[in-house]
């Protein structure tokens, strides 16, 4: 009886050490998620976006999927964009050890792409109801929201980057690497540059310049969030293959780092700025600028996260030791989601409220 008591602990504790990872990784697809629709609706709710003055309530299924919508838009594209780069991550030098979690990284490349388009395609639906409040989602009145308003073609555009994605991916199941992990990755990171249009234009005089900045800030922020939830989900269950993709990874978070914050605060001021009868005071008087305060905090945030994880895990993750990497991660992804949420609602948050 004692032996199989023996036997029966130590597989309670294998099955204990199997769940463990799945666990982990559930948690960081929750953390991320979560955060990101959570964030979005309660700010939603919070400010006046999506009400228009002098006009009927929007329906709360336009009001509020748009941003949950938008939110799935952006999270999808952004895995597409991780799962893509990966290669680059993990190296190619060993298939034998690459190889299985690279297959996996191309399978879901296909669904994120999928996804994506289906979000652009529902959130241009509905931006286009909501633009014509009480009107039917007919044929006429998308080509008409496409043909006048610069949102139309941006969301357009993403869900055509979204299928073109799924259908490399789909190439690449077929024939593995050697369709070019430079090749996904550039299509995907492309398939990104129309999102700024999809939010709140400005009559800047240096408009140009300022939509560079938000090229910016939107391709620097997902190959940032999407390599490190590629990174968390794939390759951390794998700790030698995982002491040599979070280093590259460190590499390239520092650089998105620097260029998110700065390209993020230098749009969102500028917007306050130009207003008139607004100016920096916004910050604080207005609900737009309350948010990108909201979303400086969360950058603050996630450099003190990087540096905990830079400086104090990454020695013992090149000594394959184990670490609590994994919950650091989740409690990452929880504040990139929530700044992501709060992304959503600033691109259409207008800057006087």
């Amino acid at each position: 009886m004692r032996n199989v008591a023996v036997h029966e602990a130590i597989s309670g504790n294998e099955q204990a050490e199997r769940d463990r990872p799945r666990t982990a990784k559930a948690l960081v697809v929750v953390a991320l998620v979560g955060a990101a629709l959570l964030t979005a609706l309660a700010a939603t709710a919070y400010t006046d976006v999506g009400t228009i003055p002098g006009l009927p309530a929007l329906p709360p299924l336009v009001r509020f999927g748009i941003p949950i919508a938008r939110a799935v838009l952006d999270l999808a594209a952004l895995a597409t964009v991780g799962l893509s780069m990966l290669p680059k991550l993990v190296g190619f030098d060993r298939p034998e050890r690459t190889e299985p979690v690279l297959a996996q990284a191309r399978l879901l490349t296909v669904v994120t792409a999928l996804v994506w388009m289906l979000a652009a395609l529902f959130s241009l639906v509905l931006q286009a109801l909501e633009a014509s409040p009480g009107a039917a989602a007919t044929t006429g009145l998308l080509v008409d929201y496409v043909d006048n308003v610069p949102a139309g073609p941006g969301l357009l555009t993403s869900a055509g980057a979204g299928l073109l994605c799924a259908v490399v991916g789909l190439l690449a199941v077929r024939f593995g690497e050697s369709v070019p992990t430079e090749l996904r990755t550039i299509i995907a990171l492309l398939g990104l540059l129309p999102m700024p249009l999809t939010g709140h234009a400005t009559d800047w005089q240096y408009h140009d310049f300022s939509m560079i900045s938000m090229e910016l800030h939107v391709v620097g922020a997902a190959m940032w969030v999407g390599g490190l939830a590629a990174v968390a989900l794939l390759v951390a269950p794998r700790r030698g293959l995982l002491a040599e993709a979070v280093p590259r990874f460190s590499k390239l978070a520092g650089l998105a780092l620097f260029v998110v914050g700065a390209s993020g605060l230098f749009n969102g001021l500028m917007e306050l700025v130009i207003t008139p009868n607004v100016g920096l005071i916004g910050l604080v008087t207005t609900q737009y600028g309350q948010i990108l305060v909201g979303k400086f905090v969360c950058l603050v945030l996630l450099a003190a996260i990087g540096a905990q994880m830079r400086f104090r895990l990454l020695p013992r993750l090149a000594r394959q030791e184990r670490t609590a990497l994994l919950t650091w991660v989740a409690v990452e992804v929880a504040v990139m989601g929530v700044a992501y949420g709060l992304g959503v609602v600033l691109s259409r948050a207008p800057v006087l409220v």
